[in-house]
């Protein structure tokens, strides 16, 4: 490969570590920011802890090749030191290691050689689903050169664990889509939600506060997950069932939110929402839920935001929206998606690797592997 076309600078070669690969907010960010970095002189190898099927295939549309190490291996949440020597010797030659999420920069703290600057990602609250494994993460964080924290959860998670001030760093993700346009045959009006079908983002939630409506509009669920069978079924027993469409996870969803009366955030957890910003890119009113990232991403006047797990409200905010009283101006909300575009997104990053790269290698520091 020849030198990046904006850098004149040698290629950099980073490898990629992800807990788990499949299609969701996380890894969708990542492989955007690899796709990015091309055009700034960067190489990416990516290497999975486990995969599913549609996360392999996600990682091939976008041009990442990719090793999988295990499947159903939950490394996303566990620390596994067959993972770490598995890395080994696939990590020996990398200018730059960024992993993304705990059981990859765990893994990774264990393979990294030293010289080699590690960086890590959390996208989400940490929330220890396979046991509490916070002694091994502060062990591990010692080995961090930088950590990219995505909301204020995973920022707090990082600060519990020691890590200094100076190697905090605001995660910032790609959002592509802002150009798009609405498929034709959409029903308008429409409300849209886009996410995984899964508690945490709370889809049942908006059934509850559609119910509510005097007459519902046609509502988009963009997605799968566990909730889907329930999802159906919920929609069928409150009378929502020729309302409710779920046309199941689309890689270009800003083709369906494009032109929708209301897009609807109402999650559980959320460090910031990809679909939120799109939506806002897009010029569509944002009704989200007051919960961790929210409040930021929608804050300023950008987006309507209502207590969280509280159908009632959520009901009377999108009636408002759908009626036109309270709308937000979208100027503020187009500015602030502006943000994340692949232009200025991809440029952040590069030039925090390139920092660290220059610092780190000529040190050679060393650093105990975390046990």
């Amino acid at each position: 490969m020849a030198d990046g076309p904006s850098t004149g600078r040698r290629p950099l070669t980073i490898a990629r570590v992800i807990g788990v690969l499949e299609r969701g907010g996380a890894q969708l960010s990542a492989l955007r920011l690899s796709a990015a970095l091309r055009s700034e002189g960067f190489v990416t190898r990516l290497y999975a802890g486990d995969a599913t099927d549609e996360g392999i295939a996600l990682a091939t549309a976008f041009g990442v090749p990719v090793e999988t190490f295990a499947r159903n291996a939950h490394l996303q949440w566990v620390p596994s030191t067959d993972f770490a020597e598995w890395l080994r010797s696939r990590l020996a030659d990398a200018d730059l290691v960024h992993a993304h999420m705990f059981g990859a920069w765990w893994a990774a703290a264990a393979a990294v050689p030293d010289g080699v600057p590690l960086v890590a990602s959390e996208h989400n609250a940490v929330t220890w689903p396979y046991g509490d494994h916070v002694t091994q993460a502060r062990a591990a964080a010692g080995r961090l050169a930088a950590f990219f924290t995505h909301g204020p959860a995973a920022r707090a998670f990082a600060v519990s664990l020691g890590v200094p001030a100076g190697r905090l760093l605001e995660g910032r993700s790609i959002i592509e889509g802002f150009d798009a346009r609405a498929l034709p045959g959409l029903p308008c009006p429409r409300v849209t939600f886009a996410g995984r079908l899964h508690p945490e983002k709370g889809p049942d939630v908006l059934l509850e506060a559609l119910a509510m409506l005097p007459d519902p509009p046609a509502t988009l669920l963009l997605g799968d997950g566990p909730l889907r069978e329930s999802l159906t079924a919920r929609s069928r027993a409150l009378g929502l069932a020729d309302r409710i469409h779920l046309p199941g996870w689309v890689r270009s969803p800003g083709s369906y939110i494009a032109g929708a009366s209301v897009h609807v955030v109402p999650s559980r957890e959320e460090a910031w929402s990809q679909s939120a910003v799109l939506a806002l890119g897009l010029g569509v009113p944002v009704v989200g839920s007051a919960v961790e990232g929210l409040p930021v991403t929608l804050g300023q006047g950008r987006g309507v935001l209502v207590p969280s797990e509280d159908p009632e409200k959520l009901a009377r905010a999108i009636d408002e929206l759908l009626h036109g009283r309270g709308v937000p101006d979208p100027g503020p909300g187009r500015i602030y998606a502006e943000r994340f575009s692949p232009e200025r997104i991809a440029p952040y990053y590069a030039d925090t690797y390139r920092r660290l790269t220059h610092e780190e290698r000529p040190t050679r520091r060393r650093t105990q592997a975390p046990e």
